[in-house]
């Protein structure tokens, strides 16, 4: 069964997360450089068909753009042209770098480990993957 993707875009680096076949549980797949990403995403499809593509939309507490906002709606621009029988969603990711060092914390990482940035943002990318997958936004995948 195809897999579900998730993205959490940053400036530099990305974090990705996918389920597994049945599309039930989310896990971290990779972090890689933001100029790579839509040449992976389009490679990862090839060898593992996807069913949808999730999107972590970086907003503020007050609901209003970021600095990476704008880069992350002309990702969804591009991904939506290049694959266009994919359905694309967009999910609020506030508070997902948050909710990943508390579960890095939780899960015994030590202090080092919870530093590297590249851990943080997979993790978030399963957090984005796994709030997507208990939304209602689900029933239409």
């Amino acid at each position: 069964m195809p897999r579900i993707l998730a993205i959490d875009y940053g400036n530099k680096r990305v974090g990705l997360a996918v389920t597994d076949p049945l599309g039930m549980i989310a896990s971290p797949l990779e972090t890689i450089h933001s100029k790579d990403l839509v040449a992976y995403v389009l490679a990862y499809h090839q060898r593992e068909p996807l069913r949808a593509i999730v999107v972590g939309m970086p907003r503020t507490l007050l609901n209003e753009p970021t600095d990476v906002t704008s880069a992350v709606v002309g990702l969804l621009r591009t991904l939506r042209r290049a694959l266009p029988e994919l359905p694309i969603h967009e999910l609020d990711e506030r508070f997902t770098s948050r909710m990943a060092h508390a579960t890095m914390l939780a899960g015994g990482l030590g202090q080092k480990a919870r530093r590297d940035k590249a851990t943080v943002d997979r993790i978030s990318a399963t957090i984005i993957l796994q709030s997507f997958l208990e939304s209602p936004l689900m029933r239409e995948v």
